[in-house]
């Protein structure tokens, strides 16, 4: 998408919160897995970027990424995770 398709990025936005809260109980109960398998998907090397500057592209993927409702919902067990980790 354009930098300048507004209505298509607030689309986007809205569409990718839904979707986050709708995978909520999920996200609380198994959210550090699927974010970090979802971010090495994301940043794999030979992925698109998900904001390029030059171009004046935006990817959807850059949405989720920033989505702090997302963040907000892993941290339960991305906290977990770090406290085995730790431990082990």
């Amino acid at each position: 998408m354009r930098y300048e398709e507004r209505v298509k990025l607030t689309v986007v936005k809205v569409l990718v919160s839904l979707a986050v809260l709708a995978a909520s109980p999920v996200l609380l109960i198994a959210g550090a897995p699927i974010r970090r398998r979802y971010f090495r998907y994301v940043y794999r090397d030979e992925a698109k970027q998900i904001l390029d500057k030059e171009r004046g592209w935006v990817n959807a993927h850059y949405f989720v990424v920033t989505e702090p409702l997302l963040q907000w919902l892993c941290w339960p067990t991305e906290s977990l995770a770090r406290l085995v980790e730790r431990q082990g």
